[in-house]
């Protein structure tokens, strides 16, 4: 039985492979997370390394109630809410209350998406070649899956996994690719991760200054509600080194409160720190072309890169609809309406 193991990872790419030999998943929006069930305990550890467990008790109770006396398996938490997932639901899981987990819990509960299984009743599979390996999880799912435990989609076909990529949003971050014939690589990047990348101009309603320099660091982005309001969805610091003293002087010209109308940066939240409030307001006159990967919740959920000024665009035109969820693929709407 394998006590504890560090999950493969997967190095990002800027296109699927197209050899033969490769199997092809959907990159779910969710919590990475190893199962490692040993008679009646069960651990869940994060991508990290940390015990999630105690946020996840009713998906510690649907493998603790499993008919296997161990198992090690490779999946992702992911909480769906409504026609989509809800990476939010998931923040809020990690929580120091109890009863406040135990309510969630209830209230959303959570599904574990499987796509490898690493050991199976005393027989290690980490070894084995993905090919093997799939085949044990595809059998272990057939026997044992539930409306908790769930079976990611896979194909060997190029062109499905294209489709996928072309049209991920909302539920999918993107597609994975992983060689048939390769063990199991703990630690090593030994996936390819292909994430589809999509533009917005935004506005920037304020700026933070760069750590310990009177120079800007990062450019705050904001979008218009249907009703007016600018919120704040992320930022952008890909910023030249030779372009930001001028863009400093340019952006001290501007500052003005409040900068955003709506959501702001440093507004209420569990997750606001002590940097997040220290930020300069300014006149919305600047709009900017960024790239993102994924939103969510009106946000973009990690920081953007860089394209260009818009001197032709009006701040007004820079609105929330550019962000609007995409169609998914048939075979992943049908995975997505399973999760459900």
């Amino acid at each position: 039985m394998i006590d504890t193991i560090e999950p493969m990872e997967a190095k990002l790419v800027e296109a699927l492979p197209e050899d033969d030999g490769w199997q092809f998943e959907p990159k779910w929006d969710g919590f990475r997370c190893l199962v490692f069930k040993q008679g009646s305990e069960v651990a869940l550890m994060s991508k990290s390394g940390k015990p999630l467990g105690r946020y996840f008790p009713e998906v510690v109770a649907g493998i603790a109630a499993l008919d296997v006396k161990d198992v090690v398996l490779d999946g992702e938490l992911l909480i769906p809410v409504g026609a989509t997932l809800s990476f939010e639901a998931l923040q809020m899981r990690l929580h120091p209350a109890e009863s406040r987990i135990r309510k969630l819990s209830a209230e959303t509960p959570a599904r574990l998406m499987l796509f490898d299984c690493l050991a199976l009743e005393g027989r290690m599979l980490a070894d084995a070649p993905l090919a093997e390996r799939r085949g044990v999880l595809e059998a272990f799912h057939a026997a044992h899956g539930t409306a908790m435990l769930r079976l990611s989609p896979r194909t060997e076909d190029g062109v499905t996994a294209q489709r996928w990529l072309d049209t991920a949003g909302g539920a999918l971050d993107g597609v994975v690719a992983k060689r048939l014939d390769e063990p199991y690589q703990p630690g090593e990047r030994a996936m390819l991760k292909v994430k589809r990348l999509r533009t917005a101009d935004c506005v920037v309603g304020g700026f933070r200054y760069a750590a310990k320099k009177r120079e800007v660091g990062s450019l705050l982005l904001g979008l218009f509600d249907a009703g007016g309001l600018l919120h704040h969805v992320g930022f952008t610091s890909g910023l030249a080194a030779a372009d930001r003293p001028a863009l400093t002087a340019q952006l001290e010209g501007l500052i003005e409160a409040p900068g955003f109308t709506g959501d702001a940066p440093g507004g209420p939240s569990r997750w606001s720190t002590e940097r997040s409030a220290e930020w300069q307001p300014l006149r919305s006159e600047l709009v900017v072309e960024v790239r993102y990967d994924h939103v969510s919740g009106r946000r973009f959920r990690h920081g953007t890169g860089f394209l260009r000024w818009r001197p032709d665009k009006a701040p007004r035109q820079c609105t929330m609809e550019q962000l609007g969820e995409e169609a998914r693929p048939a075979v992943v709407e049908a995975a997505l309406a399973e999760v459900r």
